[in-house]
């Protein structure tokens, strides 16, 4: 069972606009707007499809400015729609009396902001119009996402520019017991996806997670950002704690000059040399081995390297910092890609059902790059990777090495740290596990 719940709030003052304040700037625009394009208006938008006749900014901004600026209060309506498939701008504001021409000025302006041709099916619009018999648009909004939007205003010269409306950024928390792995025990309770991801990554140099258990337990403080009320998505964990086979793992987000990481309760960063393993998810199908029996060539050899079971095209990540040593093609390891980390290890990728292109001889990857993706070529009954180590030029079982730690909190930034680090576990330990 998880539990989940607000414990605090976090109003982010850099951002802009409420919905309310975009539509008090699009009338501050409204001067003098065009009306010498005119289209035929085949299929134009009737009064019976208008959600509001006149805009709410009437009883926002002082009648005298409308007066002023010859504007008459009641000469705009507001138009709501949503992207339809195949939809694209022309066909939208065809029906509100903007020619050719000037959309094909709207679309090439766009680019430099926005790229039209990137509206997506199903999301919300809004277009200003005049409420005349011409009915011409003056300003179309198009919505990015919950709280990122583009504005066109279509006056003497065009304006494109992006908004973003006011975001509220809460802290919330998570707990719970392992019953089965962390990702079943996550979606049996609808907890949001990334919150899994973002455990599993902070994690990934310090539990194994192939090798979780039942009766391990997690506490997580991590963002959550809100539009209007609503949720729009997942920021960062703050602070987690694991317990994994009666040992405690706390991790502490910690910003020190430019950079920032995850540190445990003694400063040292949970970052290590290597990932625990090449892939985000999926299942140990076999192990490191001197005698196995190999399924295909139905004979006793050795086993050097943990093969990761994953649906063919899973992405294959190498674990660690390194340059290409090789990338090709052979009998019995399929496509392949070998990465040379250091004088001291060196990893290998088997199997692949194809390997990421640019990836090649000489090429440098970081932690975490994707260099190829699961396959079965090669000696191989079924999609996976198998993972292969190499320490001081011999070939060792990946799960049985112990890897050097990066490098702890600055001095000069510890007592920060040890701060943040305090406040945060005083947090997570005053958070139950229920069960």
């Amino acid at each position: 069972m998880l539990k989940r719940n607000h414990i605090g709030k976090l109003l982010n003052h850099n951002l802009r606009l409420t919905t309310g304040i975009v539509v008090c700037i699009l009338s501050l625009f409204l001067i003098g707007y065009i009306s010498d394009h005119d289209v035929p208006l085949e299929g134009k938008v009737s009064h019976e499809d208008i959600v509001e006749q006149h805009i709410e900014v009437v009883d926002t901004v002082p009648l005298n400015y409308f007066v002023a600026n010859g504007i008459v209060a009641d000469s705009l309506l507001l138009y709501e729609g949503i992207i339809k498939k195949n939809q694209n701008l022309s066909e939208i504001l065809l029906k509100f009396n903007i020619s050719y021409a000037l959309i094909a000025q709207l679309a090439n302006k766009s680019k430099e902001v926005f790229e039209v041709r990137k509206f997506v099916v199903g999301k919300k619009y809004n277009v200003f119009y005049s409420n005349d018999t011409l009915q011409k648009a003056i300003s179309f909004i198009y919505e990015i996402d919950a709280a990122n939007y583009v504005v066109y205003n279509m006056l003497d010269s065009i304006r494109i520019y992006r908004e973003r409306k006011e975001v509220d950024t809460e802290i919330m928390m998570a707990s719970g017991e392992i019953t089965s792995s962390l990702w079943q025990t996550m979606a049996d309770n609808n907890i949001n996806f990334n919150i899994t991801v973002n455990l599993s990554e902070i994690y990934a140099w310090a539990i194994d997670f192939y090798r979780i258990q039942k009766g391990d337990y997690f506490k997580v403080l991590y963002e959550e950002k809100f539009v209007d009320g609503e949720s729009v998505g997942i920021g960062k964990v703050i602070a987690a704690y694991f317990n994994h086979y009666n040992h405690d793992y706390y991790a502490v987000y910690f910003e020190q000059g430019e950079a920032a990481d995850y540190f445990d309760e003694n400063a040292n960063s949970l970052r290590k040399a290597f990932l625990k393993a090449p892939l985000k998810y999926s299942r140990i199908s076999s192990r490191y081995s001197m005698k196995r029996f190999h399924p295909v060539q139905k004979r006793y050899k050795a086993h050097l390297g943990t093969d990761y079971a994953a649906p063919r095209g899973t992405p294959i990540m190498s674990t660690g910092d390194g340059v290409i040593q090789k990338s090709g093609y052979s009998k019995g390891n399929g496509n392949y890609v070998k990465v040379r980390h250091n004088s001291v290890y060196s990893t290998q990728y088997l199997h692949m059902n194809k390997i990421k292109s640019g990836i090649r001889k000489g090429v440098r990857v970081r932690q975490g790059d994707v260099i190829g993706y699961v396959g079965s070529t090669g000696l191989a009954t079924g999609p996976h990777v198998c993972y292969r180590f190499w320490k001081n030029g011999r070939q060792v079982d990946a799960l049985k090495v112990s890897v050097p730690p990066s490098l702890p909190v600055e001095k000069k930034y510890r007592s920060e740290y040890e701060k943040v680090r305090d406040e945060m576990i005083q947090k997570l330990r005053g958070l139950d596990v229920e069960v």
